[in-house]
This record gives structure tokens, C-alpha cells and sequence, in this order.
């Protein structure tokens, strides 16, 4: 896996830019830029910093699969979602689908 390329893979998921990144993540933009122009690798901690950015953790980083963040109102569907049975949830997803 190269790391840099996942970093901006997410990034450009967020349509964020380095700068914006760099923000919210806390590290200088200039030590991003830094990683790609030299090529390095950013330490575990900037790494820490980087999936708290987008968040997830550093084993969602390293995963295949791209995490999904889900908003306080997405969160609240799906708890309510979870307390009906399965066949009421089925039923659900028919009326969803007929939309």
C-alpha cells in the first residue's frame, strides 16, 4: 500500500485540499507537501493526526475498503432502523426502493 497515495486518495474523497488537510489534521501544510516532493513516509504519529482528520483510524487507513462517514441524523435512522424486526426492516427497504 503506498500511504501517500491513500492520504490524497481521501483527501480528494473530501474534496479537500492539502491546505484544508492540513488544518484539520493540525500538522503544517508544508510537511505535507513535504512528504510527496521528497517521496518520505510521515511518522506514525502525523499518521494519527491524519486519520483523526478523516475520521477514522489508522486500521480503517490500512483497510481496502473506504469508510463511510455517516452525519447525527444518519446515525439516528439507523438506530431506529436497528429496533424493528427484520421482517419490518425488509419491508422498509421494499418502500425505499420504490422511490
Amino acid at each position: 500500500m503506498d500511504i501517500l497515495d491513500k492520504i490524497r486518495k481521501l483527501r480528494l474523497e473530501r474534496n479537500w485540499t492539502e491546505y484544508q488537510l492540513a488544518e484539520k489534521s493540525g500538522l503544517p501544510q508544508s510537511t505535507i507537501s513535504s512528504w510527496y516532493r521528497k517521496n518520505m513516509q510521515p511518522s506514525v504519529s502525523s499518521l494519527e493526526k491524519i486519520c483523526a482528520a478523516f475520521n477514522i483510524t489508522i486500521s480503517q487507513f490500512f483497510t481496502d475498503t473506504t469508510a463511510v462517514e455517516l452525519t447525527e441524523h444518519q446515525r439516528k435512522i439507523l438506530r431506529e432502523i436497528n429496533r424493528l424486526s427484520k421482517n419490518q426492516q425488509e419491508k422498509l427497504l421494499q418502500f425505499l426502493k420504490s422511490f
